[in-house]
């Protein structure tokens, strides 16, 4: 359709880009109307429903749709310059569950957790979101530099081991953590609770995930026993977006641990609590970083 030709060229020229021009060079392959098909499906459907075997749109296989399509076979580059002028770019996308029950989500985010939120402004309650990690040895991340053409190599233990540890943020920025180990479970998990409440000015309602150390009834007679000092909410399944607490742990991983040389098990727990207690001093930076998902409670 000519609107979308009038989209594309406003979009690479603004309105200089309105203005008639002189016809040169090769015609347009592809008409207005075609174009509309190509941006409706790329923006709308993903690839495996049109039978591609990745889920995440290349130039290759938009050029391959648009030739079984149309019958017009276009280059990588051309197909490159014709999303730009749609308005896409390459971006890396958010994986989530085809397991998470949308509905769901809407929901806590619409109703359960305002809810929560006016409860605890009634009984004057801190609200807390708790995850855990296990932090590996192996993991890195960043770039360095070096010549053209040599990859560069950074020498580190070729052990593979890792740290589980739990925390929790409050909207406010408050961190509070604790290194555990083995793996967790409901007995670990209390002792961080009871970590949590301890010497607590106010109630807290901690909000997490399904994880069956959560659920188990080890936890659930704890908080019980607390007589409202702990509350206990739940997060939808499959939702870890909504769980602004991940941020730690990213924080974690890709700004410090992965950077850094892991020479054995000790240094690499020294260097996460070292780095979350560092964290703690920075409420500011909590929330900041909490305030950059796409999709998290408000």
């Amino acid at each position: 359709m000519t609107i979308y030709n009038w989209l594309a060229r406003y979009r690479e020229g603004g309105k200089e880009g309105l203005k008639a021009q002189p016809l040169s060079g090769r015609p347009t392959k592809l008409n207005g109307k075609q174009i509309q098909w190509i941006y409706k499906t790329i923006v709308g459907k993903n690839p495996t429903q049109l039978k591609f075997e990745y889920a995440i749109w290349t130039r290759k296989m938009i050029g391959d749709l648009i030739n079984d399509k149309y019958e017009q076979r276009l280059s990588d580059v051309s197909v490159g310059r014709l999303l730009k002028k749609l308005g896409l770019t390459p971006q890396k996308p958010l994986m989530r569950a085809y397991q998470q029950d949308e509905e769901a989500v809407r929901l806590w985010l619409e109703e359960e957790y305002p809810r929560i939120k006016e409860m605890a402004k009634r009984e004057k309650a801190d609200i807390y979101f708790c995850d855990e990690a296990s932090v590996r040895s192996d993991y890195h991340a960043g770039t360095t530099w070096a010549p053209k053409g040599q990859t560069p190599i950074v020498k580190t233990t070729g052990a593979r081991f890792g740290v589980n540890m739990i925390s929790a943020i409050s909207p406010r920025g408050a961190l509070r953590f604790m290194v555990v180990d083995g793996k967790m479970n409901g007995a670990r998990f209390c002792e961080f609770l009871k970590r949590l409440i301890h010497n607590a000015a106010h109630p807290i309602f901690l909000v997490l995930d399904g994880h069956p150390a959560h659920r188990s009834k080890m936890v659930k007679k704890f908080a019980a026993s607390t007589e409202g000092k702990l509350k206990l909410f739940y997060l939808p399944g499959y939702s870890p977006e909504l769980n602004p607490d991940e941020l730690v742990w990213n924080d974690l991983k890709h700004h410090n641990i992965g950077r850094r040389i892991i020479t054995g098990p000790d240094p690499l727990k020294r260097l996460e609590i070292s780095h979350l207690r560092a964290l703690q001093k920075k409420p500011a930076k909590i929330k900041e970083e909490k305030g950059r998902t796409r999709r998290t409670v408000p």
